[in-house]
């Protein structure tokens, strides 16, 4: 079971601040418009920053960090850094004692947030006399009654389910069947409980599985349970030609609240009205370490941090580690919703850096375009692509689509960007022939599993990027040029109408 558990961090009068104040203290670094607070750095050049970041630095941070991912094998039975875990509390007070023992370089702050957790401990699904094979327990589902199997008919809802009035009064007692689509799954399962069922089985909408999440926790909610359309489809054709179909369902889960905390550093020197930010997620899955993810991304910042104090800067440099970004973007949808306007314009531009070194990599840049994005997005993304190619490095494309922590920013006018190396997705032909690798198979095949240990990372993928990280610090921390000065009548942003499929990595809808 996970518990509530405090995170004991140095209480130093920065740290105490709220994040959205630190750049509120205008006095820090007066008197100089280079970073550090008494002027006697060099101004940061890319090149000599990125000479830096050395792959035996990066290698002995991953070590530390799976190291203290076995701290929570007494509670899990293997290495990891949940939230909530004593892995992810270690990874916190590594990450801040780190950037404390910098000195006063930066200014620290810490965020103690609410946050909710979820463990399935077993699960059963029954349709009629078969087990469906993708059967899947939604992410955040409560448990059946009781922690015990649930029986009754299986009821077809109306459309998508996303009304009352979709849902028969016979799904009272029963199991509700109803297909994905339109609205989120947690909505379908708050509809299907007030309307009495005892479980809910979500069917998808196209081919293949469904496992996706109910998102914020509703007293509504019943246990809730993904399948594949090709598995639902028999018991659908069943139950509209008349005949009735019996259900089992069966979940022993939990969703817990907790506590957790991001981590902000920001410059003590630079212009303090203008800030370039970089994040990346403190927290693993349940499964494993996650050494690639997003161990790779933080510790990557922690390293450019350790790196960029023998320099000054001209904007300050804001970087974070978010927590909860695997419970649904958390920490980051937090500190964004905190900042109050004349704070949130004081953020240039938002970085996100989220699995740098995938075994089975492709070098791939968030396809911001300014059309569709906040103005300034689309320099950012240029400024990945001309790196990549003055290399002679290979890069492809991806879309925002919600799954990582720059969600939030776009979503609020914030220009966004950022670099990844792929997930469960499958690495194409034309990826093997760019990037190497095996085509075929998922970019990370440790993706979200115990293996994504220190031996899962590509470290020449990994140093490549993370020198592109520090390319992009050491850019703008000089100038902004590329990015329009922000003003308070554009904090909200078109993306904020935007319903994309996932949130996290999960599937919402």
């Amino acid at each position: 079971m996970i518990l509530s558990k405090p995170i004991l961090l140095a209480a130093t009068a920065a740290a105490l601040r709220t994040p959205f104040q630190v750049p509120i203290d205008s006095t820090a670094g007066s008197g100089t418009d280079v970073g550090d607070i008494n002027g006697k750095l060099p101004l940061v050049d890319s090149e000599k920053l990125q000479a830096l970041i050395k792959g035996d630095a990066l290698l002995a941070r991953a070590e530390k960090l799976y190291a203290i991912a076995q701290l929570s094998e007494d509670e899990y039975n293997h290495p990891t850094r949940v939230i909530g875990s004593e892995g992810h509390i270690g990874t916190i007070e590594y990450i801040y004692s780190s950037l404390a023992a910098l000195g006063n370089y930066y200014k620290l702050s810490n965020q103690s947030f609410p946050a909710v957790s979820g463990n399935v401990f077993e699960s059963r699904l029954v349709l009629g006399h078969s087990v469906p094979a993708t059967a899947q327990p939604m992410g955040l589902t409560p448990a059946t009654a009781n922690k015990e199997p649930v029986y009754g008919p299986l009821v077809l809802v109306a459309d998508d389910g996303c009304d009352a009035v979709d849902y028969p009064s016979s799904v009272a007692g029963a199991i509700a069947l109803i297909q994905r689509g339109t609205c989120p799954f947690g909505t379908k399962s708050a509809l299907a409980g007030q309307a009495g069922a005892r479980a809910a089985v979500v069917y998808n909408n196209e081919p293949g599985g469904v496992s996706g999440t109910l998102g914020t926790p509703s007293p509504d909610h019943i246990a809730t349970f993904g399948v594949s359309s090709e598995e639902a489809a028999p018991f659908i054709d069943a139950l509209k030609s008349g005949e009735s179909v019996d259900a089992i369902a069966y979940i022993d889960a939990e969703v817990v609240s907790i506590s957790t905390t991001n981590v902000i550093a920001q410059t003590a020197g630079g212009d303090q009205d203008n800030c370039v930010m970089l994040g990346a997620h403190s927290d693993s899955v349940e499964a494993g370490p996650g050494i690639n993810d997003d161990g790779s991304g933080s510790l990557t910042l922690l390293e450019v941090a350790k790196q960029l104090t023998k320099f000054g800067v001209k904007n300050c440099v804001r970087f974070a580690w978010w927590a909860g970004e695997e419970e649904g973007l958390l920490g980051s949808d937090y500190y964004v919703a905190q900042l109050p306007a004349k704070e949130n314009v004081k953020i240039r531009l938002f970085m996100d850096y989220d699995m740098l070194g995938s075994p089975n990599y492709a070098f791939q840049v968030y396809d911001a375009r300014d059309k569709v994005n906040p103005k300034g997005s689309q320099a950012l993304r240029d400024l990945y692509t001309s790196w990549y190619e003055r290399r002679g490095l290979n890069w492809t494309y991806i879309p925002f689509d919600g799954r990582s922590d720059y969600d939030g920013f776009i979503r609020n006018g914030i220009p966004g960007g950022g670099i990844a190396t792929g997930a469960e997705g499958i690495k194409t032909d034309e990826e093997e022939k760019a990037f190497g690798g095996r085509a075929g198979d998922w970019y990370d095949p440790c993706y979200h599993q115990l293996c994504d240990d220190v031996g899962n990372v590509n470290v020449t993928a990994w140093v490549i990027n993370s020198r592109l990280v520090a390319h992009s610090v050491a850019t703008y921390a000089v100038s902004l040029e590329d990015f329009p000065e922000r003003k308070l009548e554009e904090v909200r942003s078109a993306m904020a109408e935007t319903g994309w499929k996932y949130h996290g990595h999960k599937l919402v809808v």
